[in-house]
């Protein structure tokens, strides 16, 4: 058995639903819903974080034990576990959805880790909840592999995000329509088991504010600053407005790291809003492999691109103040919304400036580097330029003798290279006499460059070369990817093949270049 300690204060202080099972149904006046995962046929482990392992607890043996799959699998419960669905609601692309909730994810409850720090467990696609509505509360491998993956590559980014605990072949099958074209077809079944302090959402106060509900969202406001902000402390009255300002900093902060590396999260409902500012729901998302804020890797969104990766920090904006929205119906008053949403436009700047500045390697922002960037911006997205690797390369520039050459393999077109190289190089001119003002030498420069410019990236076709051979029983791309991903900012000898641009073949296949919502 699992040697766990768990403290379930979600369930323990928030009302419940008094109707249990996963029977469909409108939940009024609770945050959660009593259900059990669903058994699977044959649960077997896949892979596993070692660092969320570690941060749990958990050894080795615990690990290998046959147990182990059974319960993140969804078979059985370790002692401390209460299975439960939480219940919120929002606004899908633009418009309210009403309620939504845990249609396929599961808690498990609230494990202790060795440091004492509260994880929360869940168990994503392991069967119906009464928030499933049509669905089967399942999910599928490949989707599973890229939670699983991403999970874990944005925390080695850097970037404020849930984890990944362990990634279970079900051994059952599920159907699914990937594009939604009327052709759906059976596909191997998966679970992740996910990690965060917290899975609280924007939704999940929009929800009772939907419905009139004050004392229910009173009561969630309270139970998220003691449990998740205890910082904040219990007694000042100003501590509802230090809690939002708090979230929209934390928003501002997470969103910056996306643009930074180049991360298209591709459905930013706010029921995929973290309310810590972490990176939840890995559904469609992608990574920009040619620099255009234009794309969106989500099918769904291909026609009014809303959640484009050039409109995500307005995005996030748009969805802090629905939150703000809900919010003002139990305030004491709104000028404590407004200062949040104000502090988040003040805190992207700032983490916008800090990263561009870290970006080009410079000691410290200037106003004309912020023209510098937006600059090179617009000539990588008409020269068809790879983001990730004209940064990288970037950094090799020799500022007494500028040239394109570092940046060479971040081309994809050669007409488009051509076409610009007289502007890029007008371009280089500028930023090496902008190094040559900067304090920095080459050497502080560089490592200030490597450590904001990824060398390794979870691009869309690396993860989906790493499904096709887990589809076919073959887990060595999970685990190959998931060493890479480990070390994002280090050069990794060997490892180049992980650091190459997008392959022709990989432009337009599926799950390469545009994924579904069921992706």
């Amino acid at each position: 058995m699992l040697d766990l300690t768990f403290d379930n204060a979600f369930i323990r202080e928030l009302p419940g639903d008094p109707e249990r099972g996963p029977q469909r149904r409108q939940v009024h006046g609770a945050a959660w819903s009593a259900v059990a995962p669903t058994p699977v046929a044959a649960p077997r482990l896949v892979a596993h974080s070692r660092e969320m392992a570690e941060a749990l607890g958990l050894t080795d043996a615990d690990i290998a034990s046959p147990h182990f799959a059974e319960i993140f699998g969804g078979n059985a419960l370790a002692a401390g576990m209460q299975p439960f669905a939480a219940n919120y609601g929002g606004h899908q692309f633009g418009n309210w959805a009403g309620q939504l909730g845990d249609g396929r994810a599961i808690g498990l409850g609230e494990a202790l880790g060795r440091d004492g720090r509260r994880w929360e467990l869940q168990l994503k696609g392991a069967g119906p909840t009464p928030y499933s509505r049509t669905a089967d509360g399942r999910a599928v491998l490949r989707s599973s592999v890229r939670e699983f993956l991403c999970s874990e590559a944005m925390h080695h980014l850097g970037i404020p995000t849930t984890r990944a605990l362990s990634l279970v072949a079900t051994g059952d099958t599920v159907i699914r329509d990937m594009f939604y074209d009327g052709r759906p077809e059976p596909e191997p079944g998966a679970i992740v088991c996910r990690v965060a302090p917290s899975f609280l959402r924007f939704g999940s106060f929009e929800l009772p504010a939907s419905r009139g509900d004050g004392d229910l969202l009173r009561t969630l406001i309270e139970f998220c600053i003691r449990r998740d902000f205890p910082h904040l402390g219990f007694a000042d009255e100003t501590r509802w407005g230090d809690w939002f300002v708090e979230v929209c900093e934390r928003t501002a902060v997470m969103v910056d790291g996306w643009m930074r590396v180049g991360f298209v999260h591709g459905v930013m409902n706010t029921d995929n809003m973290s309310i810590l500012g972490q990176t939840i729901d890995y559904g469609p998302y992608g990574w920009i492999d040619d620099y255009d804020p234009d794309w969106t890797p989500n099918t769904t969104d291909a026609g009014r691109r809303r959640y484009r990766f050039g409109q995500q920090p307005n995005i996030a904006f748009w969805n802090l103040h629905q939150l703000a929205n809900a919010l003002a119906t139990v305030f004491p008053g709104h000028d404590p919304l407004y200062a949040g949403l104000d502090r988040y436009v003040e805190r992207f700047g700032e983490a916008e400036r800090d990263s561009v500045a870290r970006k080009l390697g410079l000691a410290e922002f200037r106003e004309a580097d912020g023209v510098l960037m937006k600059d090179l911006q617009a000539l990588m997205q008409a020269a068809e330029i790879d983001m990730t690797l004209w940064f990288r390369g970037l950094i090799d520039l020799d500022a007494d003798a500028p040239a394109l050459a570092p940046m060479e393999t971040a081309f994809y077109d050669a007409d488009k290279r051509a076409k610009h190289e007289p502007a890029l190089r007008e371009w280089l001119d500028r930023y090496a006499a902008r190094l040559r003002e900067d304090p920095l030498d080459a050497a502080a420069r560089r490592e200030r460059m490597r450590l904001a410019n990824p060398r390794y990236v979870l691009r869309n076709y690396l993860a989906q070369q790493a499904i096709d051979r887990a589809a076919e029983g073959d887990a060595g791309g999970i685990h190959e990817l998931l060493e890479v991903m480990r070390r994002p900012y280090d050069e990794q000898p060997g490892r180049e093949a992980f650091a190459a641009r997008r392959p022709d073949w990989a432009r337009t296949r599926a799950g390469c270049s545009q994924l579904s919502c069921s992706s």
